[in-house]
């Protein structure tokens, strides 16, 4: 579809739509570059204000996936003519909240009458165009790092039917609003190779896009990281509609060498504000991981990129 929008040429564009990157780059002057991004969708919690937390940790995620710093956001909303504004600003205060917690500054916004509430931000970052972290970098040997939990998607689903816990419900919630911004700060010091956010195409979709048809990767099924009750959710078929059509769009980049269907569903469920994805040479990679302890910042080894094998991803 993108293929058929007009392109202009532009020497200083240097991320655009032609790639899967997490947002565009544009050169401002040799040492400014600006990281522009937009993200909204409906809510998938019932408060308010945690919904527009989400949203806006959401949004803001992509900046720090390409390394770097959120500067200022506008809202985006659709809200239903004539219903309770009140909500509406527990949904914007929400969203406040993240991008002042992020040191950037909330300068306006724009919204429109429907029938959903949905909700998100157009976000402004900056970089150096010499230390722009793309998605696509990641080198054979190079270690794959993962920054949160995964299971957001699975956990939220059997909350809402009833089937998992409040207090798995309650770490998801932890997940889904903690920011990238101390991830991409310690990212700054190493020798990243490339870096995404997991979101909707699930963690393995993610990895995918980094690998594309240039190398593979193996995964550590054991070593990945899952929200409280996750798994057993996934025992319990509590899973979503982007979770099989994540499954189909896969299926010919994968082997699972593991026999676990509840595990798999994990690794393919959509991420609503996920953690991220880096690369980084095996060298430095244990030295990136103690400065992330050290800063009490969760993340974990799942995996090294391999030579090109006949799947994309290998998960054993």
């Amino acid at each position: 579809m993108l293929k058929t929008i007009p392109t202009r040429d532009d020497e200083n564009l240097i991320v655009g739509y032609d790639s899967s990157d997490d947002a565009s780059v544009y050169k401002l002057s040799d040492d400014i570059a600006v990281i522009q991004t937009i993200d909204f969708f409906p809510s998938m919690v019932e408060d308010p204000y945690l919904f527009g937390q989400i949203a806006a940790t959401n949004a803001l995620s992509d900046v720090y996936a390409m390394g770097g710093e959120v500067i200022s956001a506008l809202n985006i909303v659709t809200y239903p003519s004539g219903d309770d504004y009140d909500l509406l600003g527990e949904i914007l205060r929400g969203g406040a909240s993240k991008v002042h917690e992020a040191g950037a500054s909330l300068s306006g916004g724009h919204s429109i009458h429907d029938d959903t509430i949905k909700y998100g931000l157009s976000v402004n970052g900056r970089v150096h165009p010499d230390h722009i972290i793309r998605n696509d970098g990641a080198r054979v040997g190079d270690i794959l790092i993962l920054t949160k939990p995964i299971g957001v998607g699975i956990v939220t689903t059997g909350y809402k039917k009833g089937k998992l816990s409040q207090e798995a419900f309650d770490e998801a919630c932890h997940w889904m609003t903690t920011l990238n911004k101390h991830v991409a700060d310690v990212m700054k010091h190493h020798p990243i190779t490339s870096a995404t956010d997991v979101t909707g195409f699930g963690l393995l979709g993610h990895i995918k896009e980094m690998l594309g048809k240039r190398v593979s990767a193996e995964i550590k099924a054991e070593q990945v990281p899952y929200i409280k009750e996750a798994y057993s959710g996934a025992e319990q078929a509590l899973t979503t509609g982007g979770g099989k059509r994540n499954r189909a769009f896969l299926a010919e980049h994968l082997d699972f060498q593991i026999d676990d269907p509840a595990m798999e569903e994990v690794l393919l469920d959509p991420q609503t504000s996920g953690g991220l994805v880096i690369s980084i040479d095996e060298e430095h990679s244990q030295a990136f991981l103690d400065e992330l302890a050290e800063k009490d910042i969760f993340a974990r080894a799942i995996g090294q990129v391999t030579d090109r094998q006949d799947k994309t991803i290998i998960i054993n």
